[in-house]
């Protein structure tokens, strides 16, 4: 006679549900923290975690019990620290690029590439970083904040010589220029050879997220494109245009 368990789980479709939308959930926030200072204080509560769970298995009674009342307000700890990130990712969920990416429009990808065929023509060095769904505001905070509407001529005035602001990359999100003069992380890669400042700084900070930048050489009015680590040289504007608005989602 062969007896049967009074118990055997299950995984209903309900759960699975509850699985993904989860796992949908805690990866859309990691990208939403990545290239921020939200990555170090999570790594840093995780070592936390670490700690009380070690220090249960050891028998450090102090030490379990300071993490144990500090961890027992994490919740209110979590929304202190990260009241920023937390607002920043309520305005991109209501404003739709939390559920998936926008692709640069037509009007945004004319006004980019009018831009840098005027600046290639006029030999005037630009770097402009177009941000998708990973952050920077780290970069953006560290640069000057300008906030306003793209268009090709206020591009052509950042970067004109002579300009307070034509040092550096300006950031851009859809249709705004969110900020110009950013420093940018530069690429350590030893297949670059010759290339400048700039056009490491653009294939650096495509290595470390998933922005698109736009790179004219100052040398010989040269437009690139530059994204995941990958620069593709001598575009023409129309060209250009046409590769901003099929990026790789």
């Amino acid at each position: 006679m062969t007896l049967k368990p009074d118990f055997v789980p299950t995984l209903r479709w309900m759960d699975a549900i509850d699985i993904a939308v989860v796992a949908f959930i805690v990866y859309r926030i990691a990208l939403l923290i990545r290239g921020t200072r939200a990555v170090q204080m999570v790594l840093g509560l995780a070592l936390l975690g670490v700690a009380y769970l070690a220090s249960q298995m050891l028998g450090l009674f102090t030490l379990n019990w300071l993490l144990n009342n500090f961890l027992g307000s994490l919740m209110v700890i979590l929304v202190v620290i990260f009241q920023a990130d937390i607002r920043r990712a309520l305005t991109r969920f209501g404003s739709g690029p939390f559920f998936g990416f926008r692709a640069t429009d037509s009007v945004a990808a004319d006004e980019l590439a009018q831009a840098a065929g005027w600046l290639s023509a006029h030999r005037i060095g630009g770097l402009i970083v177009l941000e998708r769904e990973v952050g920077l505001t780290d970069y953006i905070e560290a640069g000057r904040p300008v906030d306003a509407r793209l268009s090709a001529a206020l591009l052509e005035t950042i970067f004109m010589p002579g300009s307070p602001l034509h040092d550096g990359a300006v950031i851009v999100k859809n249709d705004h220029i969110l900020a110009a003069k950013c420093l940018l992380p530069l690429s350590s890669s030893p297949e670059l050879g010759s290339l400048g400042t700039r056009h490491r700084a653009a294939i650096g900070i495509t290595e470390e997220t998933d922005a698109a930048v736009i790179v004219v050489s100052e040398e010989d009015g040269t437009i690139s494109l530059a994204q995941g680590g990958v620069l593709a040289r001598h575009l023409e504007p129309a060209t250009l245009r046409q590769q901003l608005k099929s990026l790789n989602p």
